[in-house]
């Protein structure tokens, strides 16, 4: 059997009373059986959307990122106009494609750009999504600067257990994203309180193996979308657009020829215990600390065996830090899975 692990404590979403985050159905019987499930075509369609046009705003301004497109919220962690710019977009897409039933669920709000001094970064802001609209075509549409701190906002709601909500972190991994390394758009739908789809934007993974030799090559093309929907499997295609494959997870058996993720931030992660639990496993190979979901998609493809995400006491995960992630993962029919707890809400 596979290796596949991973790990949730106790994460909390804004107030719904319950999500439950890994909806992981049992394998099929036999080769024969045959899945059903309700179709999220549209749904499907309208995330890949969504995410591809976030993740070329966030590659626009990964490229020339300039001091005072970087913020600080009130935690101390940073954010950027990308941040802002990439909930904008995908929550203006989404309520135009499902403007009878949208309902969103997403990291950031509009309070800090509308205090005194902040009407600068929400024009830079504005242009930046109003500029990736016009070059996409979709939409025949100007958006001024209180359409898109209204946009910002739609990512408000309370969600629940009960009908359809959409989940987003704009931007998971700024840190990442600030190093000029790893991050992800991730985009998920809830439906009943179960995730039924998951998109992971990743604009500076690799489209080969991160296990592969040369993948830090200036040859090597980067730029993968992952997307799942439940009962359908798990695809991976280049962010422009080109054919998608459908992907496996790892099939080692031996843990000592595993190699197993964790998070780039300590903050995130408690490394030490990672790496007494890798040693007790028998686990030979260093870890591969990357940020963001990107381990997800990783993950998702084979490049590693284990994702290890043990957070400090305290810390409380978000419903955005996992939810696309763990689709994209968990409906492969992992043969071995140490399932997670439920999205609690707080108290």
């Amino acid at each position: 059997m596979s290796i596949n692990w991973l790990r949730f404590v106790s994460p909390s979403l804004k107030k719904p009373p319950l999500f439950h985050l890994c909806h992981l159905p049992p394998p099929p019987p036999s080769s024969s059986a045959v899945i059903v499930a309700m179709s999220y075509d549209k749904e499907l369609a309208a995330a890949k959307k969504a995410a591809s046009l976030a993740a070329r705003l966030c590659q626009k301004v990964q490229k020339a990122l300039l001091q005072s497109d970087v913020q600080s919220k009130n935690d101390k962690s940073p954010v950027t106009v990308a941040d802002y710019g990439s909930q904008a977009l995908v929550s203006f897409v989404l309520q135009q494609e499902f403007p009878d039933n949208f309902s969103l669920v997403a990291e950031e709000d509009s309070k800090d750009l509308r205090k005194d001094g902040g009407q600068e970064i929400v024009e830079r802001i504005t242009k930046l999504v109003n500029d990736s609209l016009t070059i996409d075509g979709s939409y025949n549409v100007t958006l001024s600067t209180e359409d898109i701190l209204r946009a910002i906002d739609n990512g408000r709601s309370e969600g629940g257990s009960q009908g359809r909500h959409w989940v987003l972190d704009p931007i998971d991994g700024t840190k990442g994203f600030l190093r000029g390394d790893q991050y992800a758009i991730a985009l998920a739908l809830l439906d009943g309180g179960k995730v039924v789809l998951g998109v992971l934007a990743c604009p500076n993974l690799p489209l080969t193996s991160l296990s592969d030799a040369g993948q830090h090559s200036p040859n090597n093309k980067v730029g993968c979308l992952f997307f799942a929907v439940v009962g359908g499997g798990t695809y991976m295609q280049p962010l422009d657009g080109s054919s998608a494959v459908k992907v496996q997870v790892s099939a080692v058996e031996n843990p000592e020829e595993a190699s197993f993720f964790e998070s780039y931030e300590a903050a995130h992660s408690m490394h030490d215990l990672s790496s007494l639990i890798a040693q007790k496993l028998g686990v030979k190979a260093p870890p591969v600390r990357i940020d963001s979901q990107a381990k997800y998609g990783a993950l998702s493809r084979g490049d590693g065996a284990i994702y290890l995400r043990l957070p400090h006491k305290g810390y409380r995960e978000k419903i955005w830090d996992h939810a696309a992630g763990c689709i994209v993962v968990s409906v492969i029919h992992l043969p071995t899975f140490l399932r997670g707890g439920k999205m609690q809400a707080d108290s």
